[in-house]
């Protein structure tokens, strides 16, 4: 194993010291618990608090979307690990203003557990908990059980435009509302070319023989569709748009965003080749783009691959996701 690190104990947690000494205008951690992250800016009174959390491993998922227009706090664990429900209360507390906080996370079984038992905890303490879970992963379980499905790089759409609604101060009830719209719309599949290693492991999570791929892995390795021969991109994007447009489906006139992310290993440049097919398959289909985002959003570590997700839009998302945000890993003016 070839890592930059010191002790693979202290990964995450020199990690998270390394973000906040960066980035002390917009995060901060609260009863010197580097695990409890919140936006460090002003409070805006009346605002629904807007919560997450998850395995460290990811970036910038979770953590790297705490900041103005979208998130407003983040419960961290170890690599691929689910933080603490005792954690996620915590940040419930810092962040709540009066009207009452939205958990936003992704259908993994530690992650429920924890943020429900927070949520009992904090209804005790009367703070109204509201929660919405991601399950854009299609390949993960059929459509008929999509309420099983991993959530994935759609996480982004769903805070990107939940935290635009809540700026706004808009009620809890309507920020749940629209992030649930969005869930209903957003679909993911990726593809991953090689494994990783989480540092305390020591050695890769999964083995990939050279010359192989794997349809529909997820973002710890979890298996996808199977392993296959190393396809052309044109090929792999065309088996991946193929499953994400009939699952919704997603019809002509139709109009989406469009996600391209890499999942740590990957060089930008492969991840526009992909996008090149994606767009001509959009075109063909009389599917409109209203805005493609490419990069990583939703990495595993030094994993090499890409994942797609496609957003349908109506009028409200499509505004909602105009509107400007700024976190340390995600700054987006406002759209036209």
């Amino acid at each position: 194993m070839q890592k930059i690190i010191n002790n693979p104990k202290d990964f995450v947690d020199e990690m998270l010291e390394g973000i906040l000494a960066a980035y002390p205008d917009q995060l901060k951690c609260i009863k010197n618990d580097l695990r409890c992250i919140v936006r460090s800016d002003e409070k805006k009174p009346g605002k629904v608090g807007l919560s997450t959390g998850g395995g460290s491993g990811h970036l910038p998922l979770f953590l790297g979307y705490v900041g103005k227009g979208m998130l407003d706090c983040c419960a961290v664990g170890n690599i691929f690990a689910s933080p603490s429900a005792n954690q996620m209360l915590e940040i419930t507390r810092e962040i709540n203003r009066g009207n009452g906080v939205l958990y936003i996370y992704g259908n993994y079984s530690g992650d429920i557990i924890n943020f429900d038992m927070a949520a009992e905890m904090a209804k005790m303490e009367d703070i109204k908990v509201e929660q919405v879970i991601a399950t854009d992963d299609v390949a993960s379980a059929p459509k008929e059980k999509q309420n099983k499905r991993r959530g994935v790089a759609g996480l982004f759409y769903i805070y990107k435009i939940a935290g635009a609604y809540a700026e706004e101060v808009a009620s809890l009830d309507e920020v749940k509302r629209v992030a649930e719209k969005v869930c209903t719309n957003v679909r993911t599949m990726g593809v991953g070319l090689s494994p990783c290693i989480i540092p305390e492991v020591g050695k890769p999570t999964f083995e990939m023989k050279e010359g192989e791929m794997e349809i529909g892995i997820g973002i710890h390795g979890e298996a996808g569709m199977g392993k296959d021969k190393l396809k052309t991109a044109d090929e792999i994007v065309d088996q991946i748009m193929n499953s994400i447009l009939n699952d919704l489906p997603y019809k002509s006139g139709d109009e989406v965003s469009v996600l391209i992310n890499g999942l740590g290993a990957t060089p930008r440049e492969e991840l526009f080749v992909v996008y090149r097919k994606v767009a001509k398959i959009l075109k063909e289909k009389d599917i409109k783009v209203f805005h493609p985002y490419i990069g990583e959003f939703a990495a595993s570590m030094e994993m090499a691959g890409t994942s797609i997700t496609l957003l349908r839009l109506d009028k409200e998302l499509k505004e909602l996701l105009k509107k400007p945000a700024r976190t340390p890993f995600f700054e987006q003016a406002e759209l036209k």
